[in-house]
C-alpha cells in the first residue's frame, strides 16, 4: 500500500466518523427534549458531556511513578557533575587594575609609590586635612572616649559630643535642628527612604551620584528623572507628571537634586528649583556633599550663593568628608524632619554610630570655617584659575561650572563607548601621574551605578594648593592630552 495515499484517507476517514458522532448527538431523541420549560438542543448536550468529561479527569489522581531512594554511586555522581553558579560576576582586565596607594596624609601633596605628588584627587576643599585644631579636637577626644562608640545612636551609642555637633550644625546653617550619621553615603539612601514610600513621586535629575540612585530604589517610590540640570526639562517633568496624573495633589511629591553635581562638577540653579518647587508643590531634597563649606560667602553652601532662605529646603543632606575633613554626614531640616529618622532611618537606627573623635572634627572644622572666611575665598580664587586655565585643552572640555571646586573634564567627542572613553581617560591620567606627579583621577562607576552622563576626569581644588600646583596640573594635562589625542 501507498503510504503517501493511505495517509490522506485515514485522516479523511477520521473526519468523517466525527462527523457523523456529532450529527448523531444532534440527532438522538433526547437531544431535541424539553426540561423545565427549557429546549435542550443537541450542542448542549455536546457541552454537557464534555464538561462532564474534563471535571472525570480533574478528579484522577496524576501518575507519580514510584519513589526509588538513589543508590549512593548516583549520588556521587550527580555531585560529581554539579557546577554551582558564580555569586560574582567574572572578573574582567579593568577590575583587575591596581589604583594609587597613598603612603601619606591626603592633603594637597602626598606620597604615592615612594614619589611626592601634588594631589588634586581628594576632596580635601578648605585643606583642614592635618589641621593642627582638628588633630588636637581628635586627640582630646581620644583620650576621653576612646576610638569608637560601640553602639547604635537609639541603643547606648549617643554620646555627649554627637549632640553637641548636630546642634553645631544647626546654628551654622541657621536649621532647627540636624542628626547625624556614621557613614557620609548612609545619610543619602537613609534619609530617602525614611520619606519617600511606594506610591510615592520623585522628580530627580539624571546625573545623582550612586548614593542617592540607592536611596530611591529603596524607597520603592515612583520615580521620574529630567535631563542633567535643565530647568526647561525639569518644568515639562513637573508639568507632565501633575497634569497626567490625576493622584498627583494626594501622593507626596519631591524634587531630589544635588548642590555641586559629583558627576559633572555643575553647580544647581537652586533659585529656580525653588520658584518650580512652589508652583507645582513639590517638596525639596538638597544634597549639599560638594558644596556645604564651599559655597556662599561664608560657607553655608548653595542656599547662601543663591540667597536663598534655608527654610525654602524641606530636607538637607551632606557627607563630612569633604569640606570638613572628618567623616560621616549629616542631614538638617525642621524638629519633624529629624525626629522622624531618629525612628524610621535604617542608617541611624542600625548603624553604630559616628566615632567621637570624627564628630570633635567636624564641630573644629565649622570653627575653623567661621574664623577663616579667606579659606572659602581662596578655595574659590584657586577653583577659577584652575578652570580658566584648562579651558582650550586639545580633545577634552570643561563641563563643569568656573565657580566649582570639583572640576570636571570630558571628552569633547565620544568613541562611542563608554569603555573605550573611560580607558582613554585613565591613561591621560596615569601618565599625567606618572610623567608629572600630578594625582588626578576619573569618574569611574561601579556596575551598579546607573548614571548615564559622560565619564571624565574629576579634578578635586583645595584652598591649600599653591599658585604653581594649579599651574603644573594645568601644563601636565595639557601635555599628555595633546600628546593622547594626536597620537
Amino acid at each position: 500500500m501507498d503510504l503517501a495515499n493511505y495517509v490522506p484517507s485515514a485522516f479523511t476517514s477520521l473526519l468523517k466518523n466525527a462527523t457523523e458522532l456529532i450529527t448523531f448527538a444532534y440527532d438522538v431523541p433526547f437531544a431535541r427534549a424539553v426540561v423545565f420549560g427549557v429546549h435542550i438542543g443537541g450542542h448542549l448536550f455536546v457541552e454537557g458531556l464534555l464538561l462532564v468529561v474534563i471535571i472525570f479527569l480533574l478528579s484522577q489522581k496524576s501518575y507519580k511513578p514510584p519513589k526509588r531512594p538513589l543508590t549512593k554511586k548516583e549520588i556521587d555522581e550527580l555531585c560529581d557533575e554539579w557546577v554551582p553558579e558564580s555569586l560574582i560576576p567574572p572578573v574582567t582586565e579593568e577590575m583587575k587594575r591596581e589604583v594609587p596607594v597613598l603612603l601619606s596624609a591626603a592633603g594637597p601633596h602626598t606620597i604615592i609609590n615612594g614619589k611626592k605628588v601634588v594631589n588634586f584627587a581628594s576632596a580635601n576643599y578648605l585643606g583642614l586635612m592635618g589641621y593642627e585644631k582638628l588633630l588636637d579636637s581628635c586627640t582630646s577626644s581620644l583620650e576621653k572616649y576612646g576610638v569608637g562608640s560601640c553602639g547604635p545612636r537609639q541603643f547606648y551609642g549617643t554620646i555627649d559630643v554627637h549632640l553637641d555637633c548636630e546642634t553645631r550644625i544647626a546654628e551654622f546653617l541657621g536649621t532647627p535642628d540636624s542628626i547625624l550619621y556614621s557613614y557620609g553615603l548612609s545619610t543619602m539612601f537613609s534619609a530617602i527612604p525614611a520619606f519617600c514610600k511606594k506610591g510615592d513621586l520623585i522628580v530627580v535629575d539624571e546625573g545623582v551620584h550612586w548614593g542617592i540612585q540607592n536611596g530611591l530604589y529603596l524607597s520603592r517610590s515612583t520615580i521620574v528623572y529630567f535631563k542633567h540640570n535643565d530647568m526647561q526639562s525639569l518644568q515639562s517633568t513637573l508639568e507632565k507628571v501633575t497634569q497626567d496624573n490625576k493622584r498627583a495633589k494626594k501622593l507626596r511629591r519631591y524634587i531630589v537634586v544635588e548642590a555641586v553635581y559629583q558627576n559633572s562638577g555643575q553647580i544647581a540653579p537652586l533659585d529656580e528649583i525653588i520658584q518650580l518647587k512652589e508652583k507645582y508643590k513639590f517638596r525639596v531634597l538638597l544634597d549639599e556633599s560638594n558644596s556645604f563649606g564651599v559655597l556662599g560667602k561664608s560657607g553655608r553652601g548653595l542656599t547662601e550663593h543663591f540667597h536663598v532662605p534655608v527654610d525654602k529646603i524641606d530636607i538637607i543632606t551632606a557627607a563630612m568628608g569633604h569640606a570638613l575633613a572628618s567623616e560621616g554626614g549629616f542631614c538638617t531640616g525642621s524638629h519633624r524632619v529629624v525626629d522622624h529618622q531618629r525612628l524610621s532611618s535604617s542608617g541611624y537606627v542600625f548603624s553604630a554610630s559616628l566615632p567621637p573623635y570624627l564628630a570633635s572634627a567636624a564641630i573644629a572644622a565649622i570653627d575653623v570655617i567661621e574664623e577663616n572666611p579667606q579659606l572659602i575665598t581662596k578655595l574659590r580664587d584657586n577653583s577659577q584659575i584652575l578652570s580658566t586655565g584648562l579651558l582650550g585643552i586639545q580633545g577634552l572640555e570643561l563641563a563643569s561650572d568656573i565657580m566649582s571646586p570639583l572640576v570636571f573634564l570630558r571628552l569633547k567627542t565620544s568613541t562611542g563607548s563608554l569603555k573605550r572613553d573611560l580607558q582613554l581617560l585613565e591613561d591621560l591620567a596615569d601618565r599625567v601621574l606618572k610623567e608629572h606627579s600630578v594625582f588626578v583621577t576619573t569618574s569611574k562607576r561601579s556596575i551598579v551605578d546607573k548614571c548615564n552622563l559622560p565619564v571624565g576626569i574629576r579634578i578635586y581644588v583645595s584652598a591649600a594648593h599653591t599658585e604653581s600646583d594649579l599651574q603644573k596640573a594645568c601644563e601636565s594635562l595639557k601635555t599628555v592630552a595633546a600628546s593622547l589625542f594626536t597620537d
